[in-house]
């Protein structure tokens, strides 16, 4: 089970870091991910890292914005998401896979938390 804290109500232009914790899992041979879902939309990537080697992948529009990065020791990973939009709004999700590689796409992936609201007002 992962579970995610951090989100909340902030200014555009403001700063959130995202924080996915995931007890009992042993995170440095795993592939984790943030997705996000806003209202009426389809869920879609936002970041991926493999914790393993510290590959990353992010989308297009979060490319200079957002970093994903990763504890292995305190099983965690974390999205800092900077100069955020109100286009950033949505549900984010982290979700996990036993795996050292992956696929950045929400297929890929077989354990998620619930999600954190993040909202980005104007």
């Amino acid at each position: 089970r992962l579970v995610e804290s951090g989100g909340g109500l902030v200014q555009s232009g403001g700063s959130l870091r995202l924080t996915c914790v995931a007890p009992g899992f042993t995170l440095g041979y795993y592939a984790v991910g943030w997705f996000r879902q806003a209202p009426g939309k389809e869920r879609e990537e936002v970041a991926c890292i493999s914790v393993l080697d510290d590959k990353t992948y992010y989308t297009d529009s979060v490319k200079g914005r957002f970093t994903i990065s990763s504890d292995s020791e305190r099983k965690t990973v974390y999205l800092q998401m900077n100069s955020l939009e109100p286009e950033d709004t949505a549900i984010y999700y982290c979700a996990a896979k036993d795996d050292l590689g992956y696929v950045c796409d929400s297929t890929f992936f077989d354990s998620w938390g619930q999600g954190t609201q993040v909202t980005v007002s104007s």
